[in-house]
Formats: structure tokens, C-alpha cells, sequence
């Protein structure tokens, strides 16, 4: 992987990473360093499950996009649910 495969993994994970916040109702107390590493793995799993039902296209993929949303919103819920409350 390249550099610039690198910084687009990141600003793809940072996107994916909002989009899955914005959905998920209520306050989620999670870090945008969080954030970003949930949609990093959102991207890779999205890609990943079009690939495997065979909806390969070049370009943008409206399911491939669908389905790392998805797992973004499912990331999100979890992580929120799940990551230590900071107590003051």
C-alpha cells in the first residue's frame, strides 16, 4: 500500500466514520481517532462483503458504499455501547 492509498484510507474512514455518527441516534462519547479507525475498518469490511456477493464495478459502487455505511452504523453502536465512559 502507498502513501497516498494510505491518507485516502484515512479520509474514507473519516468520511464513513461521520456518516455511521450522523445516523446512530443520541451522543456517542467516542474520540474522532475513533471515529476515523470505525470507519477504516467499515471501508475495508463494506468492500470486502460487495466483493464477495460480486458486485465488482469500476468507479464508485452504490451497494459497495451501502454496505460500509452500514458496518460504520454497526461500528459506531458498538463502540459507543461498549468504550469506557470518561469520568471526571
Amino acid at each position: 500500500m502507498t502513501i497516498g492509498g494510505i491518507i485516502t484510507a484515512i479520509v474514507f474512514g473519516a468520511i464513513i466514520g461521520a456518516l455511521g455518527r450522523l445516523i446512530v441516534p443520541g451522543k456517542q462519547n467516542m474520540s474522532i481517532w475513533l471515529t476515523v479507525v470505525v470507519g477504516i475498518v467499515a471501508a475495508f469490511l463494506g468492500t470486502g462483503l460487495a466483493h464477495l456477493f460480486g458486485l465488482h464495478t469500476k468507479g464508485w459502487n452504490f451497494w459497495e458504499t451501502l454496505f460500509q455505511i452500514a458496518f460504520a452504523v454497526i461500528g459506531v453502536y458498538l463502540v459507543a455501547a461498549f468504550w469506557p465512559k470518561k469520568s471526571y
